[in-house]
C-alpha cells in the first residue's frame, strides 16, 4: 500500500511540475522568442530584460532546472513502464498516449542540446544570447528542422499533458468535460506552435 501511495504521489507531482512551473516557463519562453518577428532590436530587448530579472540564477535552478529534471527523469520511468493499447484499440487517446511518451524522450535530447548551445555557451564562453546567436544556429537547415521539431514536440507535450493534468487533479471528471478539454488543448497546441515556429523563421 505504501508503494502505491508513493507512486501516486510521484505521478501527481510529475503532472503538476509539467504544468507549473515547466509549462508556464515554456509558454513564456516562446512568447519572448516571438519578439523576433518584430526585428533584432525588439528580440534583444526582450531577451535582455529576462536575463536581468532579480534572482535569475535562483529562478533558473530551483524554478526551472530542478522541476524539469524531475519531470524528465520520472517521465522516462513512466515511458518505459507504461503499457499502451495502441495495437489493440488504436483510438485517438491511445495515439496521444504514445506520442506523449515519444515526444518526452525526444525533448530530453532537444532541450539538452538547446541549453548547451545557448545558456551554457553564454555561461562558459560568454557568448551573447541575442538575435545573432539564434540566427547563426538556425542558418543551418538541419538545425532549423531540429528546432522546429523541438518546438512542436514541446508544445504538443505540454498541451496533451495539460489534458492529462486536468484528469489527474480531478478538474475534468466526466466524458463531456474531457472532450471539451481536448478541443481546448488542441487549440492551445496550434496557437502556441504557430507562435514558436513563426519566431524560428523570423531568425532565418
Amino acid at each position: 500500500m505504501a508503494e502505491k501511495n508513493r507512486e501516486f504521489f510521484y505521478r501527481r507531482l510529475h503532472s503538476l511540475l509539467g504544468v507549473i512551473p515547466v509549462g508556464i516557463f515554456l509558454t513564456q519562453h516562446l512568447v519572448v522568442n516571438s519578439f523576433a518577428t518584430r526585428g533584432p532590436e525588439a528580440y534583444n530587448s526582450a531577451a535582455s530584460f529576462m536575463q536581468k530579472l532579480p534572482f535569475v540564477l535562483f529562478l533558473e535552478i530551483f524554478v526551472i532546472a530542478l522541476p524539469l529534471f524531475f519531470h524528465a527523469v520520472y517521465g522516462v520511468y513512466i515511458a518505459f513502464t507504461a503499457k499502451s493499447n495502441l495495437k489493440r484499440f488504436g483510438t485517438f487517446r491511445n495515439w496521444m498516449f504514445v506520442l506523449q511518451r515519444l515526444t518526452g524522450i525526444f525533448l530530453i535530447i532537444f532541450i539538452s542540446w538547446h541549453v548547451w548551445e545557448t545558456r551554457l555557451a553564454h555561461q562558459f564562453y560568454e557568448v551573447p544570447v541575442d538575435f545573432d546567436m539564434m540566427a547563426n544556429i538556425l542558418s543551418d537547415p538541419f538545425m532549423l528542422g531540429f528546432y522546429i521539431a523541438g518546438v512542436v514536440s514541446a508544445v504538443f507535450h505540454l498541451s496533451n499533458g495539460l489534458w492529462s493534468f486536468c484528469i489527474s487533479w480531478g478538474i475534468t471528471v466526466t466524458p463531456k468535460s474531457q472532450r471539451i478539454m481536448t478541443y481546448i488543448t488542441m487549440g492551445f497546441f496550434f496557437l502556441l506552435s504557430y507562435v514558436g515556429v513563426s519566431a524560428l523563421f523570423a531568425f532565418v
